[in-house]
């Protein structure tokens, strides 16, 4: 296994934190994962400064360097009301990471999201499928990537979707807390994802980081990285319920047209294996076992406390 140092910007969020506690459990690694108070990768300065001084410490402890950027503009409804923020955190900042890479050496792994495509397709979407973005959200982190690709860095993005984990909001919570205070909830049923347990997430980032620090990373930049399976919104609902050790049927389906959103949401976000497998890469679990396993290790985590 190689021995590596990480910094992850984003490093408070819901996938920073689980690479944090990875790599504090192997004690041999090194790791730095700083929220946004900390290191702004929107300030091309303050990005050069993080990658220069986590360099030379990667260096003085004889580690490989990565960086892993978590960082993101997620909330998917604000950003439509506010595209500059959301294209400062998603596009600038990304950027201005990429170069202080560049520039510094390091190769990095970039985070990104299945709203890049149109969400009208009949098979799981390939890395290299035709995108179209819908939403604010989607058209910057689109943005994002491919300014991280056109920077020059020796860089790699990875897609996820649905993603949920013990630290920050997600669905997994929101229904925790609706079923705390309604008798019957409706879930829109006609949008088919695949919901992705965070620390999965990581354990695959960091399978991919192993051969990205000894420089032997994977031909492909483009990556898609979820658990396995898919399901709707109605039927994720009910095996959350299921795992509360609440009666399932207390949750009822309906149409996205039953539920409005000020934005509208992919009616598919399958991402296909196919490329992760033809990396050498481990595909992650089912998400139902996924599921069953975020409770069993962090079911606190996820339930409403009133």
């Amino acid at each position: 296994m190689t021995r590596l140092a990480v910094l992850v910007p984003g490093g408070k969020g819901q996938v920073g934190s689980e690479l944090s506690a990875i790599l504090d459990a192997r004690r041999e690694n090194l790791v730095h994962a700083p929220g946004s108070g900390e290191l702004d990768i929107t300030d091309p300065e303050s990005a050069r400064d993080a990658v220069a001084s986590f360099a030379q410490a990667a260096s003085d402890a004889e580690l490989r360097p990565v960086v892993i950027n978590t960082a993101a503009y997620t909330a998917v409804d604000a950003a439509e009301s506010d595209p500059e923020g959301a294209h400062r955190v998603n596009v600038a900042g990304p950027a201005a990471l990429a170069e202080a890479c560049r520039d510094g050496g390091l190769p990095l792994l970039h985070v990104s999201t299945d709203y890049v495509f149109p969400g009208d397709a009949d098979r799981p979407y390939e890395p290299g499928d035709e995108t179209g973005p819908r939403t604010v959200y989607g058209r910057t982190k689109l943005e994002g990537e491919r300014a991280v690709l056109e920077s020059g860095a020796s860089a790699w993005i990875v897609r996820t979707a649905w993603v949920y984990g013990a630290h920050g909001g997600n669905f997994v919570k929101t229904m925790a807390r609706l079923a705390a205070q309604r008798d019957e909830l409706s879930v829109v049923d006609d949008q088919i994802g695949s919901p992705t347990w965070a620390a999965d997430l990581a354990r695959g980032l960091l399978e991919l980081a192993e051969p990205v620090a000894a420089g032997t990373g994977p031909q492909q930049r483009v990556l898609h990285c979820t658990n396995t399976g898919s399901t709707s919104w109605f039927e994720f609902a009910r095996a959350i319920f299921t795992e509360l050790g609440l009666d399932p049927n207390r949750v009822n389906p309906c149409s996205s047209a039953d539920y409005p959103t000020r934005t509208p949401r992919p009616a598919y976000s399958v991402l296909s294996e196919n490329a992760w497998k033809g990396a050498g890469l481990t595909p992650l679990r089912p998400w139902q076992d996924a599921l069953k396993e975020a409770f069993t290790t962090s079911g606190e985590a996820f339930r409403h406390r009133g």
